[in-house]
């Protein structure tokens, strides 16, 4: 029996920043959707300084240049979270 890896492209070709969650589509059909309480930076921005944004690297990260915001895509697949902003113990 022979297996083939699946295709893994994880570069960001699309963002979407909502009231409440990021979404990036990735190269390879993936979509991360995280909650913007984990970057306060987006989550405290304007929905005109959350839609300025810039895919860098060929799709390894995103900028917002107005609220000085960075994330990678490996750090969002990952489930990283802005520092300060970890989730509480129960």
């Amino acid at each position: 029996m022979t297996s083939s890896a699946p295709d893994v492209d994880p570069r960001a070709i699309e963002v979407d920043v909502s009231d409440d969650e990021l979404t990036v589509v990735l190269a390879d059909g993936r979509r991360i959707a995280v909650p913007l309480a984990w970057f306060p930076r987006l989550l405290n921005a304007t929905p005109k300084e959350r839609s300025k944004f810039e895919i860098l690297g060929g799709g390894v990260g995103i900028h917002w240049p107005e609220i000085d915001e960075d994330l990678s895509v490996e750090g969002l697949l990952r489930g990283i979270r802005a520092p300060g902003n970890s989730p509480r113990a129960v």
